[in-house]
């Protein structure tokens, strides 16, 4: 495999100057973002066909062992804060589970039947759902496994890995492929190879949401207030939207219990009832809802 083979590039890095190591695993990460911008559009299509199911109400299922289900967890469970994305509508699937976030768990990427088991029993991961399964090596028998399980019982797979032509990757139904090679330290694939995952999850993620109606003017108008910054970056964001004072949009917010989109809509003419009918019709979306709401003479 390419992400475990030595490159004669690297060879002598133990003895080489600080600042020339520093230098050459910089130039891995500027690979490893190149090889993602090579992927966009297998990632586009990823975007797209996860959109339908998740629209349709289906869940977000990440699937990975070591380094890369590290990654795919860390990405999931930011969905939860910056986009309120749904806790039942996340699973996350660690080889051994959380022990397995901060050491190594012996064996565990090799479970197997673990992996089915969760998927279908202890899941019930069915045909509305998206897995997104992580694997440098596109191989990884826990990865692998529930990716199959998955696909069995009509998910949709999505397969990220940093190998071509590997499993994960011809039996996915949105395959993606980082070509990161070699890694300046051989088989370290939490360099280059998860540079490239990192970045390919959080597009993805992130495009997905956009789609789904929970980003508007390039903000996070769905964010968990879960702390005092929060809170403030809150307020602001609807002052910049609407022009209104400090003091309106704190009562728009006490009104609505802290939604954003229906503080939005409050504060454009809307009555709490019209605003959360108009989100309903529009499935979040809320230039669809200020634009029903021009249209029937509530918001400007």
């Amino acid at each position: 495999m390419d992400t475990e083979r030595p490159s004669p590039r690297f060879s002598g890095i133990d003895v080489w100057e600080p600042l020339d190591a520093l230098d050459a695993m910089i130039e891995g990460q500027f690979a490893a973002v190149a090889a993602v911008r090579a992927a966009r559009r297998d990632i586009l299509r990823a975007v797209l066909a996860m959109e339908k199911r998740l629209a349709s109400g289906g869940r977000l299922v990440y699937a990975g062992a070591g380094t890369s289900g590290r990654l795919a967890v860390q990405d999931g469970a930011e969905l939860m804060p910056t986009f309120s994305w749904p806790k039942e509508r996340l699973v996350l699937l660690l080889a051994g589970g959380d022990e397995a976030m901060v050491q190594a768990v012996e064996g565990a990427e090799d479970e197997t039947h673990r992996a089915a088991e969760l998927i279908r029993v202890e899941h019930g991961v069915g045909a509305n759902d998206v897995l997104i399964a992580v694997a440098a090596s596109g191989k990884t028998p826990f990865t692998l496994s529930a990716l199959r399980e998955a696909k069995k019982l009509g998910a949709l797979t999505v397969g990220i890995a940093n190998n071509p032509d590997t499993p994960l990757l011809l039996e996915a139904d949105c395959p993606i492929c980082l070509e990161t090679g070699s890694e300046p330290i051989a088989g370290s694939t939490r360099m280059n190879a998860g540079t490239a995952q990192r970045v390919t999850l959080a597009m993805l993620s992130s495009l997905v949401m956009i789609r789904l109606g929970r980003v508007y003017e390039g903000l996070m108008v769905e964010v968990q207030a879960v702390n005092a910054k929060l809170v403030g970056r809150r307020e602001k964001m609807l002052v910049h939207l609407t022009g209104k004072d400090l003091g309106a949009v704190r009562e728009a917010l006490a009104q609505t219990g802290g939604n954003i989109k229906l503080a939005m809509l409050l504060l454009q003419g809307c009555g709490l009832d019209e605003a959360g009918a108009l989100l309903e019709r529009t499935g979040g979306r809320l230039r669809e809802a200020l634009t029903l709401a021009g249209r029937d003479g509530g918001a400007g």
